[in-house]
C-alpha cells in the first residue's frame, strides 16, 4: 500500500492529515490497514492484516448494518461507497468518529457467489456539537425510521398489487421520506428497443419519442438496461453533459433531477424506472438506496403481475376451449349456463357442462365435476368432455353413454402420465404435491336427453346432484332421479334412467357441488339458499340469463354474466349450473307478467321394488309440493298416506309404485290429487288389525283422513287414489 512520489510516500501525506489505507478482501475474509487506519481503529498504529470479525468488533453495530447495505449498493450501481462509523473500544465506549469513502471492484468467486475487494480511506472527523449541523451527516434516527416505515408500506402496497396498471398506480402514490418525484416512468424490453409500460407525472402523448426506442441509444435508461447500473444526474448540467443527444427530449419537462434505477430479478435486467424531480436531488447514498430498494420490490411486483396476467390469459383461453357454446336456438325450449372457476392458484378446475345435438334430432345436456381443482382435474376433464360427447353423437342412450364414459376414465387413469409425483411439478399447488398421485380420480356426471317437442327428459346420474325443477308458480322440487357411482370408481357400472317429463312452463336447473355447499352449506342449507332465488318471481319478466346470473350471486355477489370471468373473491370451488327452460307462461324466460298465471302443481316419481329408500324421496315431494299449503295437519296427513300407499305396493306386489300428485286451483281453495298406480290386479281391502300388528291400516287411515279415495282398475294393474280439500284453517276438531 506504499507509493512514493518525488521522495514522499502516501501514507506520510495521508498520516499527515489523520487518513488512514485500508483494503478489504470479502472473498479471503481479511482486511488490511496501514499504520493510520491501525490507530483509527484503536489498535497499534503499525500496517497489519486482520481477519474481518476482529475489524468488524470495532465498529458500532448499527453503524455496521449501515455500511454493510451502502456497500452492497455501491457494488450494484459501481459507485463510491461512503459513510461514517463510530469506533468503539474494547469496553463498548466511543473512541472516535471516522468516515470512510471506498471503492468496491466486484469480482466473481468460482461458486458464483459475487465477492469484492473495497480500496479506500478512513479519515477522522469532529462530532458535531449541539446546536450545529455537520456537513456530512449519517442516518438520523428520525429518518431511518421514516425510512423503514416507508419501504415497510411499499413493499406492502406493491406486494398486494395483482395486475400491472396496479402496479404502475401503487408506484406513481409513493411518498418517498424527504424526497419525493413528480415525474415517474417504468420502461421495459421488448427484443432491442426500450417500451414504455407506464409513466405518472406526463401528459398522455409524451410518451411517444421513449416508446420504441433502440437500446444503443444515448438515452440513460437504454444504457441503464444495457449495463445493469444506475446512472443519476443531480442537474440539468449532467445530463446535458453525459447525454447530450436526447438531453432535448428531457428539457421540455422542465426536471432538475434524474435518477434512472434498473429492475433486476433474477439478475435478469428487465427495464428501468425513471423518477424525475422538479427539486435539486444530491442523490446521497441513503437516497439511493431508498431508490434501489423501491426498485427492487418494484421489479418484482411487475414480475408477479406479469405472471399473474399470463396465467389468466392462458387459464381463460383454456376455459374458452373447454367450455362449449350452448349451440343453435331449440324451438320452445331456452337454455343458459354458467362456469365459475375456484379462486386458487390456476383458475381451471374439473366441472364442466355441455350441449350436444343428436341423432335422433333430440339433444343432450350434460353437466359434471372431475374430483380436484387443479391442471390435472382441467386436464381430465377436457378428455373426459370429449368422450361423452362423441359416445352421445354415436346415438347410444343415456345410459350406455354414461357406463362408457366410466370406463374410458378408468382407463385412461390407469396409464396416466400425471399418476407419479411429477405432476406437483406440473401445477405445483399444496393440494397436489400432498396428494397420492397413484389413487385414481373420479367424476360425478348428469346426463339429460331432451325431447323438445314433447318436453320428455330421460336422466341417467353418475353420483351428480339431482336435477331441480321450477314450476310455472314459482314452487321448486329436487326431482329425485335413479343413479349409480361415479364415473371412474368401478369400470363397468351400471347407470339406470330416469324419465320424466318437463311441463310448458317449468325450468330445470342442473348444477355442481359448488354452487349448493359454497359458504360452509351443506347440501339441504345450500338448497335452501337456491330455492328462494328460483321460487322468486323478480327475474320472471328478465329472461333465464337473469335467472343463471341471480343463482351465482346469491353464492359469491355480484359478478360478470361471462362464464370465464374472473370474481372478486377468492372461491371455494368450481361452480357450473345448466338452465333448460321449456316456455310457457311464467316459466322465466320473458313472459309478459300480465300472462303470468298458476296452473296445476304436477309430480311424477317411480319408486321401485329394489330401492325402498326412496320412499322418504317421495315424502319429500310431496312437501314441497305443498310447501305453501294453508293447513299443515293436512300436509302431514298427505305425507302419511303417500307412504302408506307406497309401502304397501312395494311389500305386496312385485312391481313397482308410480306417484303421481297434483295440486289444483287458487291459493287457500286448492285440491291435492295423489295417485299411486301398481301392475298387480289385487285389490285393497279393508282389515282390522289388532293393537299389536303392523300392518293393515292403510285403508283406514284413507277413510279418516281424506276427503275422497278410490281404486281405479288399470290394464293390468290399478290405482289408489285420494284427495284433500285446502282448508284455509285447521278445523276446529
Amino acid at each position: 500500500m506504499t507509493c512514493k512520489h518525488g521522495g514522499v510516500r502516501t501514507e506520510d501525506v495521508l498520516a499527515a492529515i489523520a487518513t488512514g489505507l485500508w483494503r478489504w478482501d470479502n472473498a479471503a475474509g481479511t482486511v488490511a490497514l496501514d499504520g493510520e487506519a491501525a490507530r483509527l481503529l484503536g489498535l497499534p498504529a503499525e500496517p497489519v492484516v486482520l481477519p474481518e470479525a476482529a475489524v468488524r468488533s470495532r465498529f458500532h453495530p448499527v453503524d455496521w448494518n449501515e455500511i454493510n447495505g451502502i456497500v452492497n449498493l455501491a457494488v450494484a450501481e459501481g459507485t463510491l461507497a461512503e459513510a461514517r462509523l463510530r469506533i468503539m473500544d474494547e469496553d463498548g465506549r466511543v473512541l472516535r468518529t471516522v468516515r470512510t469513502r471506498s471503492k468496491p471492484l466486484e469480482n466473481r468467486s468460482d461458486g458464483g457467489r459475487p465477492d469484492y475487494e473495497l480500496i479506500g480511506t478512513l479519515q477522522e472527523i469532529a462530532e458535531p456539537q449541539p446546536g450545529t449541523t455537520a456537513a456530512h451527516t449519517p442516518i438520523t434516527g428520525d429518518w431511518r425510521r421514516s425510512r423503514e416505515a416507508f419501504l415497510l408500506d411499499a413493499g406492502r402496497a406493491l406486494a398486494e398489487a395483482r395486475s400491472t396498471a396496479e402496479v404502475l398506480r401503487v408506484a406513481a402514490s409513493l411518498s418517498m421520506p424527504g424526497f419525493s418525484p413528480d415525474g415517474l416512468a417504468v420502461f421495459g424490453v421488448e427484443g432491442d428497443r426500450l417500451s414504455v409500460i407506464g409513466h405518472h407525472g406526463h401528459g398522455p402523448d409524451d410518451e411517444g419519442p421513449f416508446s420504441h426506442m433502440r437500446l444503443d441509444t444515448d438515452y440513460p435508461a437504454a444504457e441503464v438496461v444495457r449495463t445493469g447500473r444506475a446512472i443519476y444526474l443531480p442537474t440539468p448540467e449532467d445530463y446535458k453533459r453525459r447525454f447530450p443527444a436526447t438531453w432535448p427530449l428531457a428539457q421540455r419537462f422542465g426536471r432538475v433531477s434524474w435518477a434512472f434505477v434498473p429492475l433486476i430479478v433474477a439478475g435478469r435486467t428487465m427495464g428501468a424506472w425513471m423518477a424525475a424531480f422538479k427539486q435539486p436531488v444530491s442523490f446521497s447514498p441513503d437516497e439511493r438506496s431508498v431508490l434501489t430498494t423501491v426498485a427492487r420490490m418494484l421489479a418484482q411486483a411487475l414480475q408477479r403481475a406479469g405472471v399473474a396476467e399470463s396465467e389468466r390469459e392462458l387459464t381463460t383461453g383454456l376455459q374458452r376451449s373447454m367450455m362449449p357454446t350452448l349451440g343453435p336456438q331449440i324451438p320452445g325450449m331456452q337454455v343458459a349456463a354458467r362456469y365459475v372457476p375456484t379462486g386458487g392458484g390456476l383458475q381451471v378446475g374439473g366441472d364442466w357442462y355441455d350441449m350436444i345435438p343428436l341423432p335422433s334430432g333430440r339433444f343432450a345436456l350434460v353437466i359434471g365435476d372431475v374430483q380436484g381443482h387443479d391442471v390435472r382435474a382441467a386436464g381430465l376433464m377436457g378428455q373426459l368432455r370429449i368422450a361423452v360427447r362423441a359416445y352421445a353423437s354415436e346415438g347410444h342412450r343415456p345410459d350406455a353413454v354414461l357406463s362408457r364414459a366410466s370406463r374410458f376414465l378408468s382407463g385412461l387413469q390407469s396409464g396416466d402420465p400425471f399418476s407419479s409425483g411429477t405432476a406437483a411439478a406440473v401445477d405445483g399447488s399444496a393440494e397436489d404435491s400432498a396428494e397420492d398421485f397413484h389413487i385414481p380420480r373420479f367424476a360425478t356426471c348428469l346426463y339429460v336427453e331432451c325431447d323438445p317437442e314433447t318436453g320428455v327428459l330421460e336422466v341417467a346420474r353418475a353420483g351428480h346432484p339431482d336435477p331441480a325443477i321450477r314450476m310455472p308458480d314459482g314452487t321448486v322440487l329436487l326431482r329425485p332421479t335413479a343413479g349409480g357411482l361415479p364415473l371412474g370408481i368401478v369400470a363397468d357400472t351400471d347407470y339406470p334412467t330416469t324419465r320424466f317429463t318437463l311441463e310448458p312452463g317449468e325450468t330445470m336447473m342442473l348444477c355442481t357441488d359448488g354452487l349448493i355447499e359454497t359458504g360452509g352449506h351443506d347440501l339441504d342449507t345450500g338448497w335452501a339458499r337456491l330455492r328462494a332465488v328460483l321460487e322468486s318471481e323478480a327475474h320472471v319478466t328478465e329472461g333465464l340469463e337473469k335467472l343463471a346470473d341471480l343463482l351465482v350471486q346469491a353464492v359469491h355477489g355480484p359478478s360478470s354474466h361471462h362464464t370465464t370471468g374472473p370474481l372478486a373473491d377468492r372461491r371455494e370451488d368450481d361452480i357450473a349450473v345448466v338452465l333448460l327452460c321449456r316456455e310457457g307462461p311464467g316459466c322465466g324466460c320473458g313472459a309478459p307478467a300480465e300472462h303470468l298465471v298458476r296452473p296445476a302443481r304436477r309430480t311424477m316419481l317411480t319408486v321401485a321394488q329394489a330401492e325402498p329408500e326412496r320412499i322418504s324421496g317421495a315424502r319429500r315431494q310431496v312437501r314441497e309440493l305443498l310447501h305453501d299449503w294453508a293447513d299443515p295437519e293436512q300436509v302431514d296427513s298427505a305425507v302419511l298416506m303417500v307412504s302408506e300407499m307406497v309401502t304397501n305396493v312395494l311389500m305386496h306386489t312385485d312391481g313397482d309404485a308410480l306417484l303421481v300428485a297434483e295440486a289444483v286451483g287458487e291459493l287457500g281453495a286448492r285440491r291435492l290429487r295423489v295417485e299411486v298406480a301398481d301392475g298387480s290386479d289385487e285389490l285393497p281391502h279393508k282389515r282390522h288389525p289388532g293393537e299389536m300388528a303392523s300392518s293393515g291400516r292403510g285403508v283406514l287411515l284413507m277413510e279418516m283422513l281424506a276427503d275422497a279415495w278410490g281404486v281405479d282398475p288399470r290394464g293390468e294393474g290399478k290405482s289408489i287414489w285420494f284427495e284433500l280439500f285446502e282448508r284455509s284453517k285447521p278445523d276446529s276438531a
